[in-house]
């Protein structure tokens, strides 16, 4: 999986690690992320909150993505163990992840005093599927920067159904860019799994979530 993405990086001219790989480990046991980490991975991406929290307390060491739509009423928990949030999509996820690390925070929950977190963008509005509306990322934005512990990192893009994923993530890039503009800093792309990670690529993703390529089918939950 590295080589193929070594590879697209230097079919499009970008330098060499610029693409971080985030292997999803959702329904894998435990032992399969400890033999990650025996191979030098240090962070990865899980859907649920209480699956993730379960292995979060089994492996202190490693760093834990939230990657999957989220409940306000668990924010408080995944701050407590996230190390990066991808899928904040509302100002009420926002201030409720703000309020949960400085709880975590008081009570000996948690080291670091700044959650990272990124937008999850949706580019046909589809509710269900959850992500912001393009005409509210830029005031999701604000709110995430102005809210104590928490840090903008970037945006999240998951390709909407039935959407060709060169046109999702160019759109995706070109928003983000926007957003780089009006923050004046370099932001993340998290764009890209394993069936669309070479487009993602060819337009900017910095993060790249990939899991089935890397452990094999997910075992039954």
């Amino acid at each position: 999986m590295q080589a193929r993405i070594d590879a697209t990086l230097n079919e499009h001219n970008r330098p060499e690690g610029s693409v971080r790989l985030l292997p999803v480990t959702k329904f894998h046991p435990v032992e399969d992320i400890k033999i990650l980490q025996e191979l030098g991975v240090t962070a990865v991406g899980e859907n649920r909150e209480q699956e993730a929290r379960a292995k979060a307390l089994e492996l202190p060491d490693m760093d834990f993505h939230m990657i999957g739509q989220i409940q306000s009423k668990k924010a408080n928990s995944i701050a407590r163990w996230a190390a990066a949030v991808h899928s904040v999509d509302s100002e009420k996820i926002a201030e409720a992840l703000g309020r949960g690390v400085a709880l975590a925070l008081e009570r000996g929950d948690r080291t670091g005093d700044e959650l990272p977190c990124f937008i999850q963008l949706s580019l046909d509005g589809d509710p269900s599927r959850g992500g912001t509306p393009l005409s509210q990322v830029t005031q999701l934005a604000d709110c995430i920067s102005d809210t104590t512990h928490l840090r903008f990192e970037g945006l999240m893009c998951v390709p909407p159904l039935g959407w060709d994923p060169e046109k999702a993530f160019s759109q995706a890039r070109d928003v983000l860019s926007g957003l780089e503009e009006h923050f004046d800093r370099s932001l993340e792309f998290s764009a890209g799994m394993s069936g669309d990670l070479i487009a993602a690529i060819k337009h900017g993703s910095t993060i790249v979530r990939v899991g089935t390529e890397i452990l094999g089918n997910r075992p039954l939950a």
